[in-house]
């Protein structure tokens, strides 16, 4: 039986409040993207428990929050669905974190001179403080997600030409608007007028942010670990996940080994691609690797507060905990009766057609059905219930009302999702 782990404010990145603050300011700001239409709580809002609430998300071009964002129109219509499920913010400050992004493309490294292994592989620039730092800034040179479509602003047009081009064109936006100028030199010692301030600043204020504002170890289970006990339900399913093979891959004190399984997801979307793909699929951390024993293998997630981070899986196929569970007992019946209407993507009627495409390549169906790294269990409905409760009493009685929270407006001036 896997081993119970408690974690407290002691197990997290060290952040300075007044960095946080410019974090919390720059996560919500549009300025950050390349048409000035996104920002990073876009895709991991309040609202929605870091997340929002789709399968697949809508990124720039994209108009709204959540699950009623809606694809855009006209010129700024989205040109591509966002291949992944938006990720959980939880606990990403945790000192336990080694490996970012559902295939594990950025970790801490010492082969490129500047502290991580990344995809801007020597173009990242050094002085990052952790990979929450470093995570952030990619998000900002990704064409679908914030840095927008060639031809539409200076940003993509850098980014295109080298990874980390675009970046000095941002940050010279965030500087050049005095409110920000203020906040960055009362809040780091090496700046001294607004041309000190570099994206790397910038990253470590989104990662000061980040890592203090999704902190969650205040569960019935944290209470469970000093001696309260839990509801029945929450105790049987308590008893069955670390009594079978569920801790297994869920382990720790956030609830995952931080590696990469495969699990036999169904398949949608258009899959994160590389320029010799010949059809819209995700493989996975092989993406990363190249090694075909990581072929359709994706990260671990963390469980805690995962009640509250719907739908579920790398791409968001299943939209309740319940069918999550099912799945895994089950794996090959779940896949074969899963339909396309329970993926919650929104209708975006020039993209529909490429959607579930993947799904009539019997031959890519075949190599990811041959790839499967969990076994079917016996699981009855009541245990299925049991499980449910449990993974419930694994949010925290405070994660709905966060520290800082959305700011009602930000120092660009530009609306506030």
């Amino acid at each position: 039986m896997a081993t119970a782990q408690s974690i407290s404010v002691d197990d997290y990145i060290t952040t300075d409040p007044d960095q946080a603050r410019i974090g919390q300011l720059l996560f919500y700001d549009k300025i950050l993207s390349g048409n000035r239409n996104i920002s990073c709580g876009t895709c991991h809002h309040h609202d929605h428990a870091g997340g929002d609430g789709l399968s697949l998300g809508i990124g720039e071009g994209g108009v709204g929050v959540g699950p009623e964002r809606t694809p855009g129109t006209g010129a700024d219509q989205i040109r591509k669905r966002i291949p992944r499920n938006a990720p959980s913010l939880w606990n990403l400050g945790h000192n336990s974190i080694r490996v970012m992004f559902h295939d594990g493309r950025l970790t801490r490294s010492d082969i490129y001179g500047n502290g991580f292994d990344s995809p801007a592989e020597e173009w990242l620039p050094s002085g990052l403080d952790n990979l929450l730092a470093a995570q952030a800034l990619f998000p900002l040179t990704a064409q679908f997600e914030m840095a927008g479509n060639p031809g539409e602003n200076d940003v993509i047009g850098a980014v295109r030409n080298r990874i980390d081009r675009g970046w000095p064109i941002i940050a010279k936006r965030v500087r050049t608007i005095p409110e920000y100028t203020n906040l960055f030199i009362q809040a780091f010692d090496r700046i001294e007028e607004p041309t000190d301030i570099t994206i790397v600043d910038i990253g470590n204020a989104l990662g000061a942010f980040i890592a203090s504002e999704w902190q969650s170890h205040d569960s019935a289970y944290d209470k469970w670990l000093t001696g309260t006990p839990l509801p029945d339900p929450a105790e049987r399913g308590r008893q069955l996940f670390f009594n079978n093979r569920c801790a297994s891959c869920h382990a720790g004190p956030l609830f995952t080994d931080q590696n990469f399984h495969a699990l036999g997801l169904p398949a949608f979307g258009p899959g994160r691609t590389r320029p010799f793909d010949p059809m819209p699929r995700d493989v996975g951390r092989m993406g990363e690797t190249n090694l075909l024993e990581d072929a359709y293998k994706f990260r671990t997630p963390s469980l805690r507060n995962v009640a509250l981070t719907a739908p579920y899986g790398h791409n968001g196929a299943y939209p309740t905990l319940e069918a999550m569970i099912r799945h895994h007992a089950d794996p090959v019946t779940a896949g074969a009766a899963w339909q396309p209407e329970i993926a919650g993507l929104p209708d975006v009627p020039w993209l529909a057609a490429g959607d579930f495409a993947v799904r009539s390549d019997t031959r890519e169906m075949t190599r990811q059905a041959a790839v499967l790294d969990i076994q079917p269990m016996m699981l009855s409905d009541n245990d299925i219930a049991d499980l449910v409760a449990f993974l419930n009493a694994l949010t925290g009685e405070t994660a709905t009302t966060r520290p800082m929270g959305r700011p009602p407006e930000v120092p660009s001036g530009l609306p506030v999702d």
